[in-house]
């Protein structure tokens, strides 16, 4: 009995001490939850009293035993006015705190003088003003510092124990201007007048000694280029993949992340977030991101961006926009007011006279056309007829939901299967790109795989409507069917347009031989399929008004899948023969 006793007691400490390990930290949830209620801010923060600020809290660390908040990032997310005293200063193990692009104004904040332990502080592109603080050997920790793109006035203070060597950008200035720092080192500086010696006559070089030089600056040039032609080839038989930060990727001639912003990000310049996204970067964060070409599209070039703290985005840069800044903006505000499981939804943009970016969620699985076309082999992993569907039915739904948009007037665009995904939680299809034929400039003519997805009027007109969307999507439930791109070429080099391929094999009734041979593998399913090719060949006809509405092609879907559900039940598992199966024979096409 003893023995229980102890048991009980020592069961009872072990939740005891589990527990406490596992609390959020009182007194600093509470000083965060004051700062933001006095803090006027235009994004929504997922900060409330019922959820973990160490586990939930968007832009919030914690240390290790979760018992203090040492991190607080907060860039760009809305700030208004002066930071509210008696708020931050009760944070007192904090470390890292960063409150870039925002818009707080005042003097530099008081309550700032108490973190001791402060480390990192990031305040650049606000709108702080008067001077900075005499004595920055309050933070005795504090390492980096950046208060710039602000309207603090005066000068540096003396006392600011700065070390390391001056950067190049600083070394016009003279040596004085960094008096009594004995920690920096002015190596390379400009003397006190900037004035350069004068050049002394010396011996002059022999004629052997010149030519050895050239000789040797030849040599060390072809070697050079030898290098750099190894390196280039070597990038070319690679993967293509190689990881550089965005600023890398979108900077001409050179340009550094700090001069891209401080060009392009003003007041009317800024990552703009849409409600609800739970991110904590701004644009200098999605700048300094490695990143990994993706793929270029019908728009612009998608990238795989990885921020500091590890969140994974796709940022995609615009090419040949043709709105204006005004029309664009609304035109995002559209697309980032859908919210839909089988939508991809927008994050934020960006729009400046030289850049346009958008910032979606990542998709690790890659779009179906990469899982449709991947190389075909024994360690190949096919997609099952209900992952097909799932895809189909997924990315019908959210074609239609993007249809009822904007009144019911809004145009996707651009549909096809590179802009189609997985959604990880349902496992649906989920359709990305959306809306921005509206803001780019005329369709380029017809070119390469994406021409097979384009309706006949819209090749004419360029011009993308409802009625083309639907002609888009009948084309991907061709490729999911058939297996085949919407334009390929056969062992001749000859240029096969899917659609016309598929019409002129239903019209001698060789129904079998359209579909993809990795779905033959999975009895009960024929009749399944040939319903979901009728519904395709409905969707491609090429009149636009004899093509079923977005909402009906989600019914028929819906009712393939139903009756896919009661086969299931069904035995059997002979190799389905479909060469027999009659489909209704569509109009010629005109060629």
């Amino acid at each position: 009995m003893e023995d229980a006793s102890k048991a009980i007691v020592l069961f009872y400490l072990v939740g005891v001490i589990l527990l406490g390990a596992n609390a959020d930290p009182v007194e600093d949830k509470q000083a965060l939850l004051d700062f933001i209620a006095k803090f006027h801010h235009s994004r929504a923060l997922n900060w409330n009293e019922s959820s973990s600020l160490c586990n939930e809290w968007t832009g919030i660390t914690c240390n290790e035993d979760g018992s203090r908040v040492i991190s607080v990032r907060l860039p760009g997310v809305g700030f208004q006015g002066p930071i509210p005293p008696n708020t931050l200063s009760r944070l007192s193990a904090l470390q890292v705190l960063s409150l870039r692009s925002n818009g707080i104004t005042g003097e530099f904040p008081s309550d700032l003088y108490t973190l001791k332990n402060l480390s990192f502080l990031y305040l650049q592109y606000n709108n702080l003003s008067g001077s900075l603080p005499a004595d920055f050997t309050v933070w005795s920790n504090l390492t980096i510092v950046n208060f710039s793109n602000n309207r603090f006035s005066g000068t540096i203070p003396s006392s600011n124990y700065l070390s390391g060597d001056i950067p190049n950008s600083l070394r016009r200035f003279p040596i004085s201007v960094f008096a009594g720092n004995s920690n920096v080192s002015t190596e390379g500086a400009s003397p006190p007048h900037s004035v350069l010696p004068s050049s002394k006559p010396g011996k002059r070089l022999s004629e052997a000694a010149l030519l050895g030089i050239i000789v040797a600056v030849g040599v060390l040039v072809l070697v050079a280029f030898a290098l750099l032609l190894v390196v280039c080839c070597s990038r070319k038989k690679g993967s293509g993949e190689d990881v550089y930060s965005i600023s890398t990727k979108l900077q001409k001639g050179g340009m550094s992340p700090e001069k891209m912003v401080s060009r392009n990000q003003d007041a009317s310049n800024k990552l703009v977030f849409f409600d609800g996204c739970n991110y904590a970067f701004d644009l200098e964060d999605l700048l300094r991101a490695s990143a990994e070409v993706l793929g270029k599209g019908t728009f612009g070039m998608a990238y795989k961006a990885i921020l500091e703290d590890a969140t994974t985005v796709v940022v995609k840069r615009l090419k040949e926009v043709g709105a204006g800044k005004r029309d664009f903006e609304q035109q995002m505000d559209i697309v980032g007011g859908i919210r839909h499981e089988n939508v991809v939804e927008l994050k934020a943009y960006y729009f400046s006279k030289d850049e346009k970016l958008m910032v979606c969620d990542y998709y690790a699985r890659g779009s179906v056309s990469a899982m449709l076309h991947a190389k075909r082999g024994h360690e190949r992993v096919p997609l099952d007829w209900e992952t097909r569907m799932q895809i189909a039915i997924g990315a019908a739904c959210g074609i239609s939901c993007i249809h009822q948009a904007n009144g019911g007037k809004f145009v996707h665009g651009n549909i096809k299967s590179s802009n189609i995904f997985l959604n990880p939680t349902t496992g649906y299809g989920c359709v990305s790109d959306v809306g921005l034929s509206a803001v780019m400039s005329a369709l380029a003519p017809p070119i390469s795989r994406a021409a097979g997805y384009r309706a006949p009027e819209v090749t004419d007109t360029r011009k993308a409507t409802q009625a083309s969307d639907v002609y888009s999507f009948g084309v991907v439930l061709l490729e999911l069917l058939t297996g085949k791109s919407p334009i390929h070429t056969t062992g001749g080099d000859e240029i096969i347009h899917l659609v016309r391929w598929v019409h002129s094999v239903v019209r001698e009734e060789w129904t079998a031989e359209v579909f993809d041979v990795e779905l033959l593998r999975y009895p009960n399913i024929e009749e399944e399929m040939v319903e979901m090719l009728q519904i395709a060949m409905s969707c491609v006809v090429r009149v636009p008004d004899q093509r079923p509405k977005m909402d009906e092609v989600v019914k028929l879907l819906e009712g393939v899948r139903a009756r896919d559900t009661e086969n299931r039940g069904s035995t059997g598992t002979s190799t389905p023969q479909m060469a027999s199966t009659p489909v209704a024979a569509p109009p010629p096409l005109e060629s």
